[in-house]
């Protein structure tokens, strides 16, 4: 399948703004099974100093600057996507991975091996997931046992937070702590990723932060709505042997063709779609519209 991605963010300010010094990390990822076929990154204002570079997390980050008086910003991504994804069908066919349990994935984690360093860093807390206290661990280990399929385990609780938490836009903002997320039991898909994250991580497993998109599909019979996409997230859990398996706790499904993977973090503050500072006084409104269409 091949998607055509828009996301537009637009900025109005109260009264204007003479500098601004921004990051994008909107360009799509290339990884198995996604391939990144065109992008192009439109800023208006027209930036003074532009710079691309790969971040510490392998991510593509845009830096730029506008150094002029302006009312408004405006960036819009486009991208075309082509997704291929054999992710389902290969954890499902391979009994291996399926079968590896806490106790022999910990094991492997005391490794002293390039990859296994590498992800250690994702057993750790981090800026959006800290002070993992003992009442999410809890709720972990409702799953994690040690004698069971760590991939049984997070499947279960990308289940279970489906199951237990409501989706809700209105309760939680991009800095909102898990542990209120947890108390309240309601969120965005910025949360459950988050809360699955501290969970996984609390028995010593890594996991990781996943940006992205999801199609929305239009009701049988109904035209879609531009900008009724918006962004996503869920999270990826490392299997010794296998590698980062991902779980979206917000639609209880293994990520397939309808996920489209922007960037990987630690948690949201690592690779927010936009942000940067700013001169100016006054309010600011943003504004965001996504839209993910099939080409046909």
């Amino acid at each position: 399948m091949i998607y055509q991605v828009s996301h537009t963010t637009t900025y109005n300010y109260e009264h204007g703004v003479s500098f601004c010094h921004n990051i994008a990390t909107l360009k799509p990822k290339e990884v198995a099974g996604q391939t990144l076929l065109d992008y192009h990154l439109d800023i208006t204002p027209i930036p003074e100093e532009i710079s691309e570079k790969i971040d510490f997390f392998g991510n593509t980050v845009t830096r730029f600057s506008i150094q002029k008086q302006h009312s408004k910003l405006k960036v819009i991504a486009s991208s075309k996507i082509l997704k291929e994804v054999s992710t389902v069908s290969s954890i499902y066919n391979n009994p291996a991975a399926q079968q590896i349990t806490l106790q022999q994935a910990l094991l492997e984690l005391k490794s002293n091996s390039t990859e296994i360093l590498h992800v250690k860093q994702f057993c750790l807390e981090s800026v959006l997931v800290a002070n993992i206290t003992s009442n999410i661990k809890a709720y972990a280990e409702v799953s994690f046992q040690p004698n069971r399929s760590i991939f049984e385990a997070a499947f279960e609780l990308m289940q279970r937070i489906y199951t237990d938490f409501e989706f809700n836009a209105e309760v939680t903002n991009v800095a909102t702590p898990i542990h209120d997320v947890m108390k309240l039991k309601k969120g965005v898909c910025q949360d459950f990723a988050q809360i699955a994250i501290a969970c996984v991580r609390s028995v010593g497993l890594p996991a990781r932060y996943v940006s992205g998109y999801i199609e929305t599909l239009p009701p049988p019979g109904k035209e879609k709505l531009i900008g009724t996409d918006a962004s996503h997230a869920w999270f990826s859990m490392f299997i010794p042997y296998f590698g980062w398996v991902d779980f979206d706790p917000t639609n209880n499904q293994i990520p397939s063709n309808q996920h489209i993977i922007i960037s990987h973090g630690r948690d949201y503050y690592d690779v927010p779609p936009l942000k940067g500072v700013i001169y100016s006084t006054g309010k600011n409104k943003m504004k965001v519209a996504v839209d993910i269409r099939p080409v046909i």
